[in-house]
């Protein structure tokens, strides 16, 4: 079911119904109290919100929780690893003000996982290195260092409060006052291959919203006057509610006493029912009814650091080590004690620090209280904890730093359920298969920029690592994290190491609020060179190669056998499932591990595909997106995403596909003989819409334009409707005597055009300018003289046609026949113009897709040529009687600055709404839905780049376990984790051989005496090597060989090579980088049974 916007009505006193339970089963409506307004960017009431910089975040935090964040305070202390990442992503999320604090200076120890620190700086205070490199992440957030003490009335300041890298008694003593203050607290602390997170948001925080999903909405069919009563609801699809959720009622009819009421709460009891309050009191309910899920806030409450430490409660962040949180509280407290103790860290795998820290460990666990004490400690884990405790690993920080700035955020904001609220992480699968690989003197502190790393891995590995050559598929935020971290791990930084880095797009504004190796001043540079730039200050020795390239078949002669063989490994940093795809393929071809990543807001995922062991990307795949019917879609919409829908289709039927068609009409003889070609009724359509263009809608100026535009107006707010309606009037019955409009169908109602409603005039606006835009000539923004000039504009009025065939469902749509009178194709074809008599006339197709990046550039472009004025080449040909003037050969389209397609979209949209009684939708929500935007966010990039690169660890040791890796799913918002074993490939078999999809046979084409292998051979060479009889035989989407081709060409065929039989088929030639073919085969065993057998790798060169 579609979801629909939430109803705004809220119980205020001396407004709320009388006389039902369900008017006092929510009485009190919390609000987020306001912050201080001091220090904020004002206009008028409101507080500015960059739109062009936060575009992506907004549609993950919505504006008034970005409002919240604009008033918050925030001190991170502590500017290691940990403390950067934290500051890095609340100063990209746009908080009020941000101050650094440490007394601390750098190590070389700090290098691992500070990107912001650099060799020279090593003895320098860290906050004050780090905050101008800092600042540069967001203009809009002051950034301040501090280096005192922690005193009262410094922290009293602050809104939130981090604190990371923090001894405990510190913590304490800071935990304490925050909580008496009602200052909200983060403590966050890494350990080499472990992470803790703590959160303290006082005794009453108020929650606005818990998970961050749209309000989900629902058709009511029936309601019983019961106690509770019943609601049942369209069984078009799941209501999805859950018990315990709020709703709200409208348009319900009879039952009148639930519309508008409080939200009520609700108690699911199937897929399509739930029950609400007591409605036996209730009128009778008839028909109708929208109900809708209501975010109400709710209070929830912390306790204090002291508290929580001995009666914790905990986020799981892997079930399938569940028991590990509890053991991890106590570890981690022995930790502090060892430190305080000893003024250090256990030594890396150091045995004599092991056992004391476990003997700490058993102590705190004995003074435990039973809710926390364990009945056994896990010495294991505690060693290990001891072993890595030193290190310092920029994955870890990544992914703890990305979930500590996301509670950061919810503190600030009241936006997401926090965690509740200790989280424990471990990574120990990252350790040598091999146990015994690791021993204290190869984990040794050498005084360079990875010392924190080899603690906990070894200096093997860390030269394993700068040997590495790697393949990163995109430069966007993924891409970016992944080249910070790649850079803190020293991936292929040594001698013989590489990253190759390709990515065809330039820097926008909006990227920098989450692409954070970009700055203002990069903008329209490729962000391929920029974010290797940047990559290499934060580690000279990296070896970046950049290329402004698109991966895909056009670029195979760049990335070809070479290239992938010479790699060890790739990781994705895409945005579409196409080229992620393609990616895979090529992984599986080469038989290279891939690193694939995604994220959608607050979720995020990760998959590791490791050849033989895994299954690929390519292996499982979302299911198609839910299409909405053609006929919803035209006549029966009754959610703000079908309107939405249907105004982007009438956006590429107006003003793109026209214009196309045109083009071919005009430079291609064969257009009119293909079009007549087509099925059903889209010769007509085609051939209809070529006449339009050219002869019947064809401006001269933008008063014509204007006209159009007017004129289009009122066949779809007030014509197509009066004709619906004439066709199925509001009281129409169905054969089974239930009202036609109900249920799913909303009655509609036409529209008056009123020049004084600004939405009329919008459309009138957008849609005469995209129109002129088609034709190449000039618009206008004057609203006033286009009021004037509708003045003049006469309509015709309008009477509904008898015989209107409408149809109600997409079934009786395909069974109806379309049948197309010849006589009419020939009358349409003998009238347009030749294209002979239109030369040098073309029109200007408008893509919705493309940016307003890129259509800024042009415009840009144009204002600096001087081409917002008519020059003398922009001029009309005459052309030849009967035809109407076009622009000259050669002229550019006269474009208009500010023609935002989103102005038709909102106003074509929401006037279909007003048409129907849809709510209307902003221009925000509209460009999400129109656009498809996907809403990104920092914190969950770096979180998920955290993942991705403790993967990375894995697959350059080669871990052979399958256990051993981890594919992993996250939604930050609710908290909610999930880590899984990566799936083995499925297994077949043919005769006693298994295979997977990792297998494949290899055959030489070029036999010994330097000629290729023909296909009679190929054939042979399957039924002698593997007693296989080949069927069927292709390559790509050519067929080369099948048992039911024709003799004489099966002649012709069998002695041919195998190239030259491709080169044939695919009409040209195989580049000079093609060194093998991929073919497959349809083949029968011995007994003529068909089996299934793997692809041919066919090496020809």
């Amino acid at each position: 079911m579609s979801n629909l916007p939430v109803s705004k009505k809220r119980c205020v006193p001396g407004t709320a119904k009388p006389s039902s339970d369900c008017s006092s089963a929510y009485s009190v409506m919390f609000k987020v109290p306001s912050g201080p307004n001091d220090g904020m960017q004002k206009k008028g009431s409101e507080t500015d919100i960059d739109e062009g910089l936060y575009s992506r975040q907004l549609y993950v935090l919505g504006h008034e929780s970005v409002k919240h964040l604009q008033t918050s305070s925030v001190l991170v202390s502590g500017l290691r690893g940990l403390g950067v990442e934290i500051a890095k992503n609340i100063i990209l999320g746009g908080v009020k003000a941000v101050t650094l604090h440490d007394q601390g200076t750098a190590q070389w120890a700090d290098l691992s996982s500070q990107f912001y620190l650099r060799e020279e700086d090593i003895g320098k205070n860290r906050a004050e290195v780090s905050q101008p490199r800092l600042a540069e992440l967001n203009s809009y957030v002051p950034v301040t260092t501090y280096t005192g003490a922690l005193v009262e009335d410094f922290l009293s300041g602050f809104q939130v409060v981090v604190l990371t890298n923090t001894p405990l008694e510190h913590q304490l003593q800071v935990g304490e006052f925050c909580h008496s203050q009602g200052i909200k607290l983060v403590v966050a602390d890494t350990r080499g291959l472990f992470g803790q997170l703590f959160c303290d948001f006082g005794e009453e925080m108020i929650l606005t919203d818990s998970n961050g999903e749209q309000p989900l909405s629902a058709m009511v069919s029936m309601v019983t006057k019961d106690s509770p009563g019943v609601v049942t609801c369209l069984d078009e699809a799941r209501h999805g509610f859950e018990s315990g959720d709020f709703v709200s009622f409208t348009e319900v009819q009879g039952m009148n006493e639930l519309n508008g009421t409080c939200p009520i709460e609700i108690k699911v009891l199937g897929p399509y029912t739930f029950s609400i309050c007591d409605t036996s009191s209730f009128s009778e309910y008839i028909r109708g009814g929208i109900v809708s899920q209501v975010k109400v806030p709710k209070k929830i409450s912390f306790k204090s650091l002291l508290a929580s430490l001995a009666e914790p409660d905990f986020v799981i962040t892997d079930f399938a080590k569940y028991s590990r949180a509890g053991q991890l509280h106590i570890g981690f407290q022995a930790l502090h004690h060892f430190c305080a103790q000893h003024g250090r860290s256990p030594r890396p795998h150091n045995e004599e620090d092991a056992t004391e820290l476990m003997a700490f460990a058993q102590r705190v666990n004995a003074q435990a209280l039973p809710a926390l004490q364990q009945d056994s400690l896990d010495e294991d884990l505690i060693r290990k904890l001891s072993y890595v405790a030193a290190g310092d690993l920029a994955p870890i920080n990544a992914f703890i730093g990305g979930l500590a700035a996301q509670e950061v955020l919810k503190a600030c904001s009241g936006k997401f359920m926090p965690i509740m609220q200790w989280l424990y992480f471990d990574a120990l699968e990252c350790l040598p298969e091999d146990k015994e690989a690791l021993t204290e003197d190869k984990c040794l502190p050498c005084q360079n920029r990875y010392d924190g790393q080899v603690a906990v891995f070894g200096s093997a590995l860390q030269e394993k690592l700068g040997r590495q050559k790697y393949f990163l598929v995109g430069a966007g935020a993924i891409g970016c994290e992944l080249l910070k971290n790649f850079a803190m791990i020293g991936l292929g930084c040594g001698e013989d190491g590489a990253i190759t880095v390709t990515d065809m797009d330039t820097i926008e504004k909006s990227n920098l609020n989450r692409q954070f190796l970009f700055r203002p001043w990069d903008v329209t540079k490729l962000k391929s060179e920029t974010a290797s730039a940047a990559a290499h200050q934060i580690n000279p020795y990296i070896q970046v190669l950049s290329h402004p390239n698109r991966v895909g078949p056009d670029t195979e002669h760049i990335y070809d056998d070479s290239f992938f063989q010479n790699l060890d490994g790739i990781a994705n940093a895409l945005d579409n499932v196409d080229t992620r795809l393609y990616m895979d393929r090529r992984c599986v071809y080469y038989r290279k591990p891939l690193l694939e990543s995604g994220t959608l807001g607050t979720k995020g995922n990760v998959q590791v595909v490791i050849p033989f062991l895994t299954e690929s990307y390519s292996s499982s795949q979302e299911p198609p997106e839910k299409s909405i019917p053609i006929c919803t879609l035209k006549n029966f919409p009754n959610a703000i995403e079908h309107t939405l829908q249907w105004a982007r289709d009438e956006f590429e039927g107006l003003f793109k596909q026209p214009a196309e068609n045109v083009n071919q009409y005009l430079t291609d003889s064969k257009f009119v003989e293909r079009a007549l070609c087509l099925a059903g009724t889209q010769p007509l359509e085609m051939l209809e819409a070529v006449q339009r263009s050219l002869l019947l809608q064809r401006p001269e100026t933008w008063a014509d334009c204007v006209t159009w535009a007017y004129h289009h107006w009122h066949t779809q707010y007030s014509n197509n409707i009066r004709q619906l309606l004439h066709n199925f009037p509001p009281d129409q019955l169905t054969s089974s005597g239930a009202l036609f409009w109900s249920g799913p169908k909303r009655c509609p109602h036409p529209l008056s055009f009123d020049v004084d409603n600004p939405l009329h005039l919008d459309y009138v606006m957008a849609a005469a300018n995209l129109f002129a835009q088609t034709y190449g000539l000039m618009g206008s923004q004057d609203r006033a003289a286009v009021a004037v000039l509708l003045q003049s504009v006469h309509i015709p009025e309008f009477i509904p046609k008898s015989g209107v065939k409408i149809h109600v469902s997409d079934q009786e749509l395909q069974n109806a026949s379309a049948s197309v009178d010849d006589s009419r194709l020939q009358e349409l074809r003998a009238m347009l113009p030749s294209p002979e008599k239109l030369r040098g006339f073309k029109m200007y197709p408008i893509n919705f897709e493309k940016s307003e990046r890129e259509r800024e550039r042009e415009r840009e472009a144009e204002r600096e040529a001087g081409s917002m004025h008519r020059e003398p080449d922009v001029g009309f040909d005459p052309g030849s009687p009967g035809s109407r003037p076009g622009p000259k050969a050669g002229a550019k389209p006269l474009r208009h600055p500010g023609i935002p397609h989103m102005d038709f979209i909102v106003a074509a949209s929401n006037l279909r709404a007003e048409n129907y009684n849809i709510p209307p939708a902003d221009r925000h929500k509209s460009k999400l839905i129109a656009g498809k935007i996907i809403p990104a966010i920092a914190t969950t990039t770096a979180a998920i780049v955290g993942l991705v690169c403790l993967e990375l660890y894995k697959v350059v040791q080669g871990h052979q376990q399958l256990e051993s890796y981890k594919n992993s799913f996250m939604n930050l918002a609710l908290p909610f984790f999930s880590f899984s074993e990566p799936l083995a490939p499925p297994r077949h078999q043919y005769y006693n051989q298994e295979w997977t999809l990792w297998d494949r046979f290899e055959v030489r084409g070029l036999q010994p005496n330097g000629e290729e292998m023909t296909l009679r051979q190929f054939l042979d060479y399957f039924k002698k090597e593997h007693k296989l009889e080949i069927t069927m035989l292709s390559q790509g989407i050519s067929m080369l060989y099948s048992f039911f081709m024709p003799a004489t060409k099966l002649r012709e065929r069998l002695d041919q090579p195998m190239t030259e039989i491709v080169n044939h088929m695919s009409k040209r030639k195989l580049g000079h980088h093609v060194r093998a073919l991929v073919l497959e085969l349809c083949c029968n065993d011995e007994s003529g049974e068909d089996v299934e057998v793997p692809y041919v790798r066919y090496t020809f060169r």
